[in-house]
């Protein structure tokens, strides 16, 4: 009986730790945010060190903003699923 009561706590545990070790869906949009940020400065920067027009360079930081932003967040996600390294 013991045994039975021990091998259930082991699985609750192992349940709670799974769940502990996957992001909020929240955290995620932070970081991807933020993240963004940094990346799109960097952008703005070599584009205007290239092509010498500020204009050009938010454009170009701009279009990279927004979908850098979003191929992020579903890759986020989608390791969030994945069991390996965790």
């Amino acid at each position: 009986m013991d045994s039975v009561i021990q091998s259930d706590l082991s699985v609750e545990k192992e349940e709670k730790d799974s769940l502990a070790t996957q992001e909020n869906i929240k955290r995620s949009i932070v970081k991807t945010i933020s993240w963004r940020v940094v990346g799109t400065l960097a952008t703005v920067t070599i584009s205007y060190i290239i092509t010498g027009t500020m204009a050009l360079a938010f454009s170009i930081g701009g279009i990279e903003l927004v979908s850098k932003m979003a191929l992020y967040f579903f890759h986020e996600r989608a390791w969030n699923n994945i069991k390996w390294g965790k």
